[in-house]
């Protein structure tokens, strides 16, 4: 893990295309803002897990995608 020292106002560049900014420090909460292309999903980590969840749960009944497949009527 990297560990970076930062002031309000200074920016962590990830890549060409992601910027984080420190936007404000009030006791033991810091404020970042984080700029990135769209097509990049920027989540909490605690919302992070709690979506692999539940992908997990929604396909835990599919064991096989192309017989699902099979069953679409063909107009």
């Amino acid at each position: 893990m990297l560990v970076l020292t930062r002031k309000i106002g200074e920016v962590i560049q990830i890549g060409d295309d992601i910027e984080i900014t420190v936007v404000s420090v009030k006791g033991d909460q810091i404020k970042l803002g984080i700029n990135a292309p769209k097509h990049v999903d920027i989540h909490r980590k605690e919302v992070y897990l709690t979506i692999q969840e539940e992908n997990k749960k929604a396909s835990a009944g599919v064991k096989d995608i192309f017989s699902l497949l099979g069953k679409v009527n063909k107009s």
